[in-house]
């Protein structure tokens, strides 16, 4: 899952995504509301969290922005104002939730988990293929029984893997999906992931289930071939 979080305290924003990126959500910054429409217009985010009062403009005006665009990703938005009508107003703007600070971290994660099960009543809590299966509220992670541990950043590229089953996922997705919009294109961390990631679901297996197809990404299935690269 990747998240946009537009919010100009530094300490705060800087707080909140390393939060989320522990818990593995890849985590984008932006202090701008002009430059939070573009991002948020232009890369695939699964949330965007939207501080109330930007120094550029009003977070309410950035809200109805991307709603004009088009743009149905969730929004939760944060402020410091906690008047009934300044919640309404940005609920009417089309946020789709709202948390007024200051807050505890737990609320807001509780808070992301129920925007992003939002319009996904009917998807499993448990992605499963070929006896490998992962529980996406327990965080664990099985093999023919066998419990796997992984770390936050494995689980999330396995999730990115499982959602995409027998699909090829080109190293930018998964840059995106699983790290951030200031990932290095030239670094070798998917590759490195990929190997850790492979050794602990693959090794004592005799069938292998994450596979390289070189020169374009990675693809977790059977050896049958695949669909093209995403």
């Amino acid at each position: 899952m990747r998240i946009l979080l537009v919010e100009d305290n530094l300490k705060l924003a800087t707080a909140i995504c390393r939060g989320l990126q522990a818990q593995g959500y890849g985590t984008d910054v932006s202090g701008s509301g002009f430059d939070a429409e573009e991002l948020a217009a232009d890369e695939p985010y699964d949330l965007v969290i939207l501080d109330r009062m930007l120094p550029d403009r009003d977070g309410l005006e950035v809200c109805r922005n991307l709603r004009r665009r088009g743009l149905k990703t969730p929004v939760l938005m944060l402020t410091a104002l906690s008047a009934i009508s300044e919640r309404v107003a940005g609920l009417d703007a089309g946020a789709d939730d709202y948390l007024t600070k200051p807050f505890e971290f737990e609320e807001l994660l509780a808070r992301i988990r129920a925007l992003l099960r939002r319009g996904q009543a009917t998807e499993a809590t448990r992605l499963a293929y070929a006896g490998l299966e992962l529980d996406l509220l327990k965080r664990t992670v099985e093999r023919e029984g066998r419990k796997i541990r992984l770390s936050t950043k494995e689980f999330a590229l396995l999730e990115l893997l499982l959602r995409n089953a027998d699909r090829v996922i080109d190293r930018m997705t998964i840059a995106q999906k699983v790290w951030d919009i200031n990932f290095e294109p030239a670094s070798n961390v998917i590759d490195v992931y990929i190997s850790s990631l492979r050794r602990k679901i693959d090794l004592g297996f005799p069938e292998p289930l994450i596979h390289t197809v070189f020169g374009t990404g990675y693809r977790l299935g059977r050896a049958e071939a695949a669909e093209p690269a995403r």
